[in-house]
């Protein structure tokens, strides 16, 4: 029996192909010479990847017995993922491998920033002794703030608090169980930037994150703080970075990434290494022996699942495995249920019920737990969200969840059902279908309010006191800004005569017009949703 060929295009550990056992015949080729990448990929039924190799649309073309393009770490800037999955390719990744290197990482720099070991290194390598330029300042003490409490946000903390420092966070999406849990006393973004010594960010890139630390927050901290990136380029502001910087508003900054790696002549980024408080490092965030390894290891049994036909907890962009050809369509509906929940929700999840009605419940439809935490995890932290360790993000949070499955569906073939408790007690549900033959995604229901919208990249949910001339308020703020609204769904109004009105747009709104329109409504709930195609 010939054996399925696995491509190792990156020097991988040892353990990595021992990982893979002698089941397959693992050939090597180097991933940067392009022509012999494609050769190679013509018989490939499965590529192990790092960041030098580009599996792009015209790569996957050239792979047709391809079934799993396999990232030994935990970005996939590199790889095509729409276009793997248009040819039914897996992708996989190793989301959690660099989170100790990662959090290591960050307390590195704060000692870096706190004690001026870089400068004071290049200085006495340079020849001078100049102990007196190079006083810094103790932890012990002092407050350090987390922006973002999630895993590695976690990790940090816990490291830190044996150098008896008071640690702060931020996160919009934890609980102050969970913050409890962590030893983390949980404050708003403006409290922990007024009250930290350190600042470390660590919030997921997303529209609303990006420059989410920026001239306003800088003029908000002390200005004997410093401020660490280790986490994504973009979520601070580099321009408003260097002002402050240069202006003696905050003391240093230590930054891992960069909005353009690596930085640009001309840019931003270019002009604060030379900074003389400023330390950087070249995105080493993964890089130590122990990650690259542990995310070697990781892919390697992620390939021979799928090459097995299991299922594949760290699958990106499908669920794999042995899941009944009718459930599987449905996992991606759940999926961007998890992320439309996560949109209307104002505060930290408590618990989460996944209701599963009508002829699905003759099936083992448990991929759909997995696929609603994925869903609601995706955009609200900075590790990579798979089927494997959203069930851990939960457990963290403290999140307790019920599988409800019931055969009994009046008005849908199929209705799947997220109905969650906030921390304050609040009720959100949020339920969806497969329309059609073409098993178009839907939103159905929303907190009560029937309503039938297909889901899209963009949405905006209101819901105001109903009354004529609504619709032309919002529509001439978005016809002004020159937003088109692809559609627009209107609920009945509910017993105290509120209705509720989603939007599907053809572009994100700008912050600005979000503001414009929810006050020019009166809306009581007002939230831009954006959808990640799973």
């Amino acid at each position: 029996m010939t054996k399925p060929v696995v491509l190792i295009a990156e020097q991988l550990s040892p353990a990595t192909i021992d990982a893979l056992g002698p089941d397959f015949d693992i050939r090597h080729v180097d991933g940067a010479d392009r022509p012999a990448l494609l050769a190679a990929l013509a018989d490939a039924n499965a590529v192990l990847i790092r960041s030098a190799t580009k599996m792009n649309a015209e790569a996957i073309e050239a792979a047709p017995v391809l079934k799993v393009i396999a990232r030994a770490g935990v970005g996939l800037d590199n790889v095509d993922i729409k276009a793997a999955t248009t040819a039914g390719v897996m992708v996989v990744n190793a989301p959690t491998s660099n989170i100790i290197s990662a959090a290591e990482l960050t307390v590195g720099h704060i000692l870096n920033l706190a004690r001026h070991i870089p400068a004071a290194h290049a200085s006495l390598a340079g020849g001078a002794w100049k102990r007196s330029s190079f006083t810094g300042t103790e932890l012990y003490e002092k407050t350090v703030g987390i922006v973002g409490l999630g895993r590695i946000g976690g990790l940090i903390a816990e490291r830190l608090r044996a150098f008896g420092v008071r640690v702060v966070g931020y996160d919009p999406y934890v609980t102050p169980v969970r913050a409890q849990q962590l030893g983390v006393e949980l404050l708003s973004l403006d409290d922990v930037l007024r009250e930290s010594d350190f600042v470390t960010v660590h919030m997921p890139k997303t529209p609303e994150t990006t420059g989410m630390i920026g001239a306003e927050q800088f003029g908000i901290m002390k200005p004997t703080a410093y401020v660490v990136n280790v986490a994504r380029g973009g979520l601070i502001d580099e321009a408003a970075l260097k002002v402050a910087l240069e202006a003696g508003e905050i003391a240093g900054a230590g930054l891992d990434v960069f909005t353009s790696e690596p930085p640009k002549e001309g840019g931003t980024a270019i002009e604060l290494l030379s900074l003389p408080n400023v330390v950087v490092t070249p995105h080493l965030g993964a890089s130590t022996d122990e990650a690259q390894e542990k995310a070697g290891v990781s892919v390697a049994k992620s390939v021979k699942l799928a090459l097995e036909g299991d299922l594949v907890p760290d699958a990106v962009n499908v669920a794999g495995g042995v899941i009944d050809p009718f459930v599987r369509p449905g996992i991606a509906l759940v999926e961007m249920l998890g992320q439309f929940f996560t949109g209307i929700a104002h505060g930290a999840l408590a618990s989460l019920d996944i209701e599963v009605r009508g002829e699905l419940a003759a099936y083992d439809v448990s991929v759909y737990r997995l696929a609603a935490l994925k869903g609601i995890f995706t955009n609200i932290v900075s590790e990579n969200v798979s089927y494997v360790n959203a069930p851990v993000f939960a457990e963290q949070r403290g999140i307790e969840t019920r599988m409800i499955v019931e055969a009994d569906s009046p008005e849908y073939r199929n209705i799947t059902i997220l109905r969650g408790t906030l921390s304050d007690g609040t009720v959100l549900t949020i339920a969806g279908t497969l329309a059609g033959t073409r098993m178009v995604p839907k939103v159905v229901e929303i907190n009560g309010y029937e309503i039938e919208v297909a889901i899209a990249r963009h949405h905006v949910v209101m819901r105001y006191a109903d009354r004529p001339g609504i619709v032309a308020i919002y529509g001439k703020h978005l016809g002004d800004a020159n937003i088109n609204i692809e559609a627009l769904q209107v609920a009945q109004p509910d017993a105290s005569g509120r209705a509720l009105s989603v939007l599907t747009v053809d572009s994100a709104v700008p912050e600005e017009i979000l503001d414009a329109m929810q006050a020019a409504t009166n809306a009581d709930l007002f939230q831009q949703i954006e959808i990640t195609e799973p």
